[in-house]
């Protein structure tokens, strides 16, 4: 082996790279191997023409976690020794980075981020030119040449290597971009907005947007010091919007993650909106309005069945993907649609940007509040849920789950009693060591008995830290 640094032979999972920072592959060397190799890979798949002897530009954001100035710093030095610029913007929504990508017309956008997941955590994900994430074949090529040393002797010296600069103005940019996504003649005022921002990356640009569309912002967890996104706060510690909500009256409450890709709400009585309801709320105004293309909404396998009833009743009908906002895009560009995301709260608006975006999808439901006089707590009833249970458990191990038999013969078991009027999902998280169990039916007390026995059949078979 010419490398001693051991990497698994797979870098990418469902969003990027990712994993404990500093412990393979989420470490200094491996990422100046990926700029290397996306600087190769990347800056070819803009066929736009540039002018001859141009360098290729690659902009690079990041969310606000510790660790994010070592991968940047070794992501620098990776792109330029082949020959390409980066444009570095710093803390950023996951969002941003791919407006600014478009914005700046740049080759490909990079984000060090590990979304929801602890301070301890990062990633690296990639965007093309166009603010789209890259597709699997893409991911491949460059962990082809991460792994094959094929690009090693490519490296240009004197004026060709490339240089990097600091982009001062992208927030700015940023915040005129989402609030060009909120109606125009219409303003905030006179609305109170309690907003957790999880000490991640919007912890200037919500507020700032907020603010700038009139609405009196109340703010919370947006003094980020590296080790605390997303600790006790943001979207994955949803009653903390609650309890901000309750304690300062607010209308509504806005909570991110800590790339703000992803958004849950706060109605003005303290109830948690997640992204099904928000979903819902927002393909109905749009069937209401004739905007919703082909009458059709994108959702995951995990948003709850009661969206389909309500989806139908309005006049529309939903489709489903695979778990991964990724795959709800592929979906939506595959077919035109300009709806779509999941019950976790990436939501994608597609007349306005091209990926999950938190702040402008709370934008749509304050628009839709503002316009029809309701409040959040009246608007949410459009959806009726079937009653779910969940388990998210940490697993020493992801072996098929098809080869778990007691587990799979629980599981179908199960399915059975629930005779049609139900469903059991059970799936391996892409970005963490967990597996994750949805069961949904009519009666919550039944599903949730059920989905602690096949909890406890997870553990016997592959054990749970």
């Amino acid at each position: 082996m010419k490398d001693s640094h051991k990497i698994d032979k797979k870098l990418f999972g469902t969003d990027g790279v990712r994993g404990v920072a500093n412990v393979e592959p989420v470490t200094a060397e491996t990422a100046l191997k990926l700029g290397r190799a996306a600087a190769h890979v990347i800056t070819q798949l803009n066929r736009r023409a540039h002018t001859e002897g141009a360098r290729r530009k690659i902009v690079l954001g990041k969310d606000t976690r510790l660790s994010g100035y070592m991968l940047e710093n070794a992501l620098v030095a990776g792109i330029t020794s082949l020959g390409a610029d980066v444009l570095v913007i710093g803390p950023l929504p996951t969002p941003g980075v791919a407006y600014i990508t478009r914005s700046l017309r740049a080759d490909a956008g990079i984000v060090l981020s590990a979304s929801h997941n602890p301070y301890e955590d990062n990633g690296i994900k990639f965007f093309r030119h166009d603010g789209y994430k890259l597709d699997d074949q893409i991911e491949a090529q460059i962990e082809d040449l991460v792994f094959s040393g094929k690009i090693d002797n490519v490296r240009p010296t004197a004026g060709k290597i490339g240089r990097a600069t600091r982009i001062d103005d992208a927030l700015g940019r940023y915040v005129e971009f989402a609030k060009q996504s909120f109606p125009r003649k219409m303003t905030l005022e006179g609305m109170r907005v309690a907003v957790d921002v999880a000490n991640g990356a919007a912890y200037k640009s919500t507020p700032c947007i907020l603010r700038e569309l009139g609405a009196e912002v109340i703010v919370r967890h947006n003094e980020p010091n590296g080790t605390n996104i997303n600790a006790d706060c943001g979207s994955t510690h949803p009653d903390e919007i609650a309890r901000i909500v309750k304690e300062t009256g607010a209308h509504v409450g806005i909570t991110h993650d800590g790339d703000a890709d992803r958004v849950l709400l706060c109605d003005e009585k303290g109830e948690i909106v997640d992204g099904d309801e928000i979903l819902a709320i927002a393909a109905v105004d749009l069937l209401r309005n004739a905007r919703l293309e082909q009458k059709t909404l994108v959702a995951t396998v995990m948003s709850n069945f009661g969206l389909d009833e309500t989806i139908a009743a309005a006049g529309g009908k939903v489709v489903r993907t695979k778990v991964g906002d990724r795959y709800v895009i592929e979906e939506m560009l595959s077919k035109n649609f300009n709806l779509g995301g999941e019950q976790s709260g990436h939501i994608i608006f597609r007349d306005f940007t091209t990926t999950g975006d938190g702040i402008v999808s709370a934008l749509q439901i304050l628009a839709i509040m503002h316009a029809t006089g309701e409040p959040l707590s009246k608007l949410k009833s459009c959806l009726k849920k079937y009653p779910q249970a969940q388990r998210n458990l940490k697993v020493k191990a992801k072996p098929p789950i098809e080869d778990l038999r007691e587990v799979v013969k629980l599981r179908d078991e199960v399915e059975r009693e629930l005779g049609g009027k139900g469903r059991v999902l059970l799936r391996y998280s892409g970005t963490e060591p967990k597996i994750r169990l949805l069961i949904e039916g009519r009666e919550f007390e039944k599903i949730d008995q059920h989905a602690n026995r096949i909890a406890d059949a997870i553990q016997t078979a592959i054990g749970v830290n």
